[in-house]
């Protein structure tokens, strides 16, 4: 606890020693931005304030699609400058030192010239503080361009992919992912479902560690919310680009918009084929015969897909909005790998030695529907409804082939066979109602009823002489039907300096399983209150406190309740468990910014507190791992969390994040007492730098540390990315180059040692290496797009 201890202190002195700094009060101007020459209101126009004595970047925000922006600083000597590329920048004096300054409409006039404070603003990644929530501005990191949402989302301050693509907040799994703020399916295989979606198709992703009652209460840890890109300038834009890698990543795509009046139309078409190998070795043991098994091999994820994207918002009148999107998206897959298995008797001669060949092929097909109805009343810009209803759909038509090829021994196992047929169905109903009641408080309420409905029929067969035979102890037809019911009221009274947002949700959830093949079947039904309530406090001098309290759930998914085996290793089996309970947390959260010219700071205090934690736990039967989720008993955890960053000159700039946590586990499982307490960090570096002749390189190292697992322990490990970008003809063609961990040293080590026996599990990616040339065409640049489509 000394080392918690130092951090509160550092965290406090940090809140002191900024409010001691407090000298003069900020200023907000708000407006709207028009093209001079017909007066249409001009979307994404970057609105700059800079300071009036030096002329460094203060802050910065994009116009939003009716081109009204507001923006304030926490200085109050500054200027305003507009800059938009194609027309002339506009600087403004503010008439005022403090307080709201209206700068009314303000007209720009096109031009040829470009500006590089466009591409200073617009290509950086930026964090942004809301009330209950960071908002992460995704601008082109050279490190994933070409790569995929999950490379991305390691960039993000406080979360964390590992190897096998499972994402994390501040070091906790039960992490509720979102796109364009609809629930999604990604949070039952990201790993899988995050690969349609493209680095270059992210505008922003919001990480919501405490959310407010509005917000979904899905997620122990919180939300992850995805907000992908949708050109609205006028007239016809787009660009097509062209991706290749190593090992295969290649794509080629093109993303197109027409904006009229009324209608803005929008398509995306991709077409690719990429490679992701993985290499892994095992050792398990058993302690009271010592008999070892060794394992090693590498197994491949091939695909090769397709996918568009065709969309449109209709403008009824300037206060009514309809937008009807749909995706189509085909993925052909093939899984070859081979793994090697060698057995020992207690004196460690080998008994038996073989090779596991696996040839599997499966046919993906997805659709998704968004169709959404958003009304602004005239009384307030942020008065509005909207209603939305999501219809997604995820197949899988999967046959493996498993050939064994002994050297040493006689066969153990037989050659097998399995099928797959998966489906997941979702609909998604929304409505959400904001009324602004005064320019103090705000009301916000709404609804939801979502339907997850999902089928595995999974069959085994074993090699009988010339017959395959049917396994009825591993095939199984499962079927998971979940429905949740919600409404949320929230309030918030907000002045310049000072807010609060108090709110509640309640949930009713209905989960049916149903195991076909025995005829167990398992029914939940619960219903729950999730409250919330945040508060914020701003000083002029550019610091601002935050604090927030939330209830959260992680329900049980498909995976974790069917009871199917996974055959690809026969000496290490993961199940589910049908009998699996919802986990809950109550998460606490302080946190303290400081905002200056040339650099920024935050620092958060949490605590979350989680019951019926579910945990993989691990037993050895018959020289088998096997491995099966459980609720087994309560976690604590509290830490602290700081990110910076520093703009040393205008070619370079720092940005770091840094989280430690320490946690204790009460758990009692079988009569075994599981108690144990540890300590988990993580650490991230980047660097970017504006090199001549208009190239920038960008270099991030990342950090995570071992920590200890009820059974066992994970390793530490480090890895380096780096990408460098060439633009031409002002932006209109854009080149990059991307090394992802350039030492293949992220690394995946699990230990566990218990009493009876031992196991050890490494797997590793590698080097991926990745180029792209783009162009754009139209009003913008060129978008990198990598042939993804929208998911």
């Amino acid at each position: 606890m000394q080392r918690i201890s130092k951090f509160v202190i550092l965290t406090v002195l940090l809140a002191v020693s900024s409010l001691g700094m407090a000298q003069q009060k900020g200023i907000t101007f708000t407006g709207t931005v028009v093209d001079a020459s017909n007066s249409e209101p001009l979307p994404y126009t970057v609105v700059a304030i800079r300071n009036s004595e030096t002329d460094e970047l203060t802050t910065s925000v994009t116009t939003d699609i009716e081109g009204a922006f507001t923006v304030s600083s926490p200085i109050s000597k500054v200027y305003v400058e507009i800059v938009l590329m194609g027309y002339e920048d506009v600087q403004i004096l503010p008439s005022v030192q403090s307080g709201t300054q209206n700068l009314g409409t303000i007209q720009m006039t096109a031009s040829s010239q470009n500006l590089n404070e466009v591409e200073i603003v617009a290509e950086r990644s930026s964090v942004e503080f809301q009330m209950d929530k960071r908002v992460f501005n995704v601008g082109s990191d050279l490190s994933t361009s070409g790569m995929g949402a999950m490379d991305v989302l390691n960039n993000v301050p406080s979360v964390n992919v590992d190897i096998e693509g499972q994402v994390s907040l501040r070091g906790n799994s039960g992490v509720q992912i979102m796109i364009n703020g609809k629930p999604s399916v990604l949070s039952d295989d990201p790993s899988n479902a995050l690969g349609t979606i493209t680095a270059d198709m992210i505008e922003r992703i919001e990480v919501i560690t405490n959310p407010s009652a509005k917000y979904q209460a899905e997620g122990t840890s919180g939300i992850l919310n995805i907000v992908l890109k949708k050109e609205e300038k006028k007239g016809m834009n787009g660009s097509v680009s062209l991706n290749t890698g190593y090992p295969n990543n290649h794509s080629v795509g093109a993303s197109l918009n027409y904006r009229t009046e009324n209608f803005n139309f929008f398509t995306q078409l991709g077409a690719g084929y990429r490679t992701r190998p993985n290499y892994n070795e095992s050792i398990s043991q058993n302690s009271s015969d010592s008999l070892t098994i060794q394992s090693s091999g590498e197994d491949y994820r091939n695909e090769e897909f397709y996918n568009i994207t065709l969309g449109t918002d209709y403008y009824i009148n300037d206060l009514n909005v309809i937008t009807l999107s749909g995706n189509f998206a085909y993925e052909i897959e093939s899984q070859p790998s081979e793994t090697n298995f060698e057995i020992y008797d207690p004196k460690g001669n080998l008994n038996s030695a073989y090779s596991r060949i696996e040839e599997t092929s499966a046919l993906n097909p997805k659709y998704r529907y968004d169709l959404q109805y958003s009304k602004q009343f005239e009384d307030h810009e942020d008065h509005q409804l909207i209603f939305s209803t999501l219809g997604h759909f995820f197949g899988k038509d999967q046959s493996s082939e498993f050939f064994n090829s002994y050297e040493v021994g006689t066969a153990n196992f037989s050659d097998q066979r399995t099928a797959t047929n998966f489906y997941q169905t979702d609909y998604t109903f929304k409505l959400d109602y904001t009324d602004p009641l005064s320019e103090l408080f705000t009301l916000e309420t709404g609804a939801m009823y979502e339907i997850n409905d999902v089928g595995n029929d999974y069959s085994v067969r074993n090699l009988k002489g010339s017959v395959w035979e049917i396994d009825s102890s591993l095939t199984n037809d499962f079927t998971y039907i979940q429905k949740v019911l919600a409404g949320y009221v929230t309030g918030a009274y907000e002045t310049e300096s000072w807010g609060v947002k108090v709110g509640v949700r309640v949930e009713n959830t209905e989960l049916t399983t149903v195991l076909e093949n025995t005829g167990d079947n398992n029914y939940q039904n619960y219903s729950n209150l999730f409250p919330s309530l945040h508060t914020h406090y701003k000083w002029g001098n550019g610091f601002s406190l935050q604090a927030g309290y939330s209830k959260r759930i992680y329900r049980p998914r498909l995976w974790n309740l069917n009871p199917f085996f996974n055959i690809r290793n026969n000496y290490n089996v993961r199940t589910g468990n049908p009998e699996l309970q919802p986990e809950f947390a109550d998460s606490y959260e302080l946190t303290g910014i400081l905002v200056r010219n040339d650099y920024s700071i935050n620092a958060s205090l949490y605590y979350l507190y989680t019951t019926d934690v579910v945990e993989y736990v691990t037993r050895y039967e018959n020289g088998v791992n096997l491995t099966m989720p459980i609720n087994i008993g309560t976690r604590q955890k509290v830490g602290v969390e700081v990110n910076g960053k520093w703009t040393v000159t205008d070619w370079f700039d720092l940005t770091g994040d840094f989280n430690y946590g320490y946690f204790t586990r009460d758990a009692d499982y079988q009569s075994q007492n599981f108690d144990y307490s540890s300590d988990q960090w993580d650490g991230k570096l980047t660097t970017k730098f504006a090199l001549p002749a208009e190239f920038d390189l960008e270099i991030t190292t990342r950090y995570n540390s071992s920590y200890e697992t009820i059974q066992g322990r994970v390793s530490g490990f480090a890895f380096f990315n780096a990408g460098v970008r060439k633009k031409l003809w002002n932006g209109k063609l854009v080149m990059n180059l991307g090394v992802q961990d350039i030492f293949a040293t992220r690394v995946r080590e699990t230990t566990i040692n218990q009493p009876n026996y031992y196991m050890y599990n490494f797997s590793q990616r590698g080097t991926f290496l990745t180029f792209g040339i783009s162009y754009g065409f139209g009003k913008g640049e060129a978008m990198s797009y990598s042939g993804g489509g929208r998911h």
